[in-house]
């Protein structure tokens, strides 16, 4: 008789950081050594921010008029990531040498299509990469940056720690996207972002209970002081242009179990017990007893 999947408990670290601006490989070390640290305090899932690698073009800036915009392109492209790709096989080097799976959200570009970017993010493992997200639709400034994703990867990937899904920033507060990840029952959600609003944490609490899984939200927290005077595009008056909010909340109850943290850099850790998730799951099924996609999806036009 075939035995019942075994519901671990899994501790999960978001990593709350503002990269080198422009930056890759200053970021990128700057990632694995988060990574290791995260690693250090137990961590088996650690999750990066969106675009972490190597800017976020953040409307705290990106608004601004005046700026050289084939300057900042330029960067952004070179500070850019390939997956699978070189930057990838780092990532699941320290992965391997740490035994632990990671979520990092990057600008990705297509080397052998120089061209557009796009908003990705990426799950790493010790083998490699295991799956990769493009977010479907960049958020008003963000589409002078980012090309729009296919939807063809809105899908939740098994890995030895459970199912893991999730959505990109905004894109959480779409419902039928968010409808098409729960299809695969996601156990933890991935919800990289750059929103540190309290409307923010109120999506993730929601969610958290919608899809009956536990999350990790992590944004960046951004510092004027991190942009170097040859930053091609003007800057606010503001020293801070993200305050962060990281945090991880537990399914069905929404509970906040661990942050949010403001106005600093650092780790956020919590266990995350999945038996929870199917505890929840048993009260309320979005893709299963509690869909009724039966008769509201698909629906006609009147």
């Amino acid at each position: 008789m075939e035995s019942a999947p075994t519901l671990p408990t899994v501790r999960v670290a978001a990593v709350q950081a503002m990269p080198v601006v422009l930056d890759l490989e200053a970021s990128l070390e700057k990632s694995l050594g988060l990574l290791a640290e995260a690693a250090g305090q137990g961590a088996q899932l650690v999750v990066f921010p969106e675009t972490f690698l190597s800017l976020y073009p953040s409307y705290a800036w990106a608004h601004l008029p005046g700026g050289d915009g084939d300057a900042l392109w330029e960067r952004l492209w070179a500070s850019s990531v390939e997956a699978p790709g070189p930057v990838v096989d780092r990532i699941a080097a320290a992965c391997r040498e740490h035994d632990v799976v990671c979520a990092m959200g990057v600008n990705e570009r297509e080397l052998e299509r120089p061209g557009s970017l796009y908003n990705t993010l990426l799950l790493v493992g010790p083998d490699g990469l295991l799956s990769k997200h493009r977010k479907l639709m960049p958020t008003y400034h963000e589409r002078l940056f980012h090309g729009l994703g296919t939807g063809d990867d809105l899908q939740v990937t098994e890995t030895r720690l459970g199912r893991l899904g999730g959505l990109i920033c905004w894109e959480n507060r779409m419902p039928l996207a968010r409808w098409a990840v729960y299809q695969g029952g996601p156990q933890i959600w991935l919800a990289p972002t750059a929103d540190d609003s309290d409307g923010w944490q109120a999506t993730i609490r929601h969610i958290a209970i919608e899809s009956g899984a536990f999350v990790v939200s992590v944004p960046q927290y951004i510092q004027r002081a991190g942009f170097g005077d040859d930053f091609p595009w003007p800057l606010p008056d503001s020293e801070v242009f993200g305050r962060g909010g990281a945090a991880v909340v537990a399914p069905a109850s929404g509970e906040v179990i661990a942050g949010p943290l403001y106005d600093a850099e650092g780790i956020v850790v919590a266990d995350c017990d999945l038996r929870q998730t199917l505890h929840a799951k048993r009260w309320f099924d979005a893709a299963g007893h509690y869909s009724r996609a039966d008769v509201l999806w698909p629906r006609s036009s009147p």
